[in-house]
């Protein structure tokens, strides 16, 4: 007789990535919201490609062995991490100074001792880039349940490929990592009913 309960299996059909410049003026969500409007002070990513977004918590440990026994005895804590990767679709200002690291400006030129705007930006890539610090928050939902994960404080940590071609569209793939925050990595919050689901 089986002992699953299938009505546990969860999916993640909808979703969306929010940002925000980090900073003592930012406040953290504390509630799911509701599934649709992004927490105040951040701003949605777009579309994100068909593979979503994944999560990984990790840690990293060292054994202790003891001369009584040929299994380890204790498990020492090394490191721990959360990661969120998702490759972004869309070429927007925000995505696009994300995944670069740096801002865009518009140029400008002299004209007749004025300087006048020529309708062309730039983006530097520094040899020396300015790791920014931002929050971020994933949304998403499943048979009218919300959920959500919060990284306090968060850096890109590797950046993938851009691949320019005539059928295929531009992707921003990102790998995101949390940083401690007085003891945390993030949280996750959801409208589900975690006491009683059994």
């Amino acid at each position: 007789m089986p002992s699953g309960n299938a009505e546990n299996i969860r999916f993640a059909p909808d979703g969306m990535l929010y940002i925000a410049p980090a900073g003592a003026g930012l406040v953290l969500p504390t509630d799911t919201g509701d599934g649709v409007t992004p927490p105040a002070g951040f701003k949605a990513l777009g579309y994100v490609s068909e593979n979503g977004v994944t999560l990984t918590p990790s840690i990293t440990t060292t054994p202790l062995p003891a001369w009584q026994s040929a299994a380890p005895v204790l498990y020492n804590v090394d490191a721990a991490s959360f990661q969120l990767s998702a490759t972004l679709l869309e070429a927007s200002k925000l995505v696009t100074e994300t995944f670069f690291g740096a801002e865009w400006v518009e140029s400008v030129e002299d004209v007749a001792g004025s300087p006048t705007p020529t309708g062309e930006y730039r983006l530097d890539l520094s040899s020396l880039p300015d790791m920014k610090e931002f929050a971020l928050v994933c949304d998403w939902k499943y048979k009218g349940h919300l959920w959500r994960a919060v990284i306090n404080r968060a850096m890109v940590a590797e950046r993938g490929a851009i691949t320019l071609q005539r059928t295929q569209s531009q992707q921003f793939e990102l790998t995101i990592d949390a940083m401690d925050a007085s003891g945390k990595l993030g949280y996750i919050l959801t409208t589900e009913d975690m006491g009683t689901t059994p």
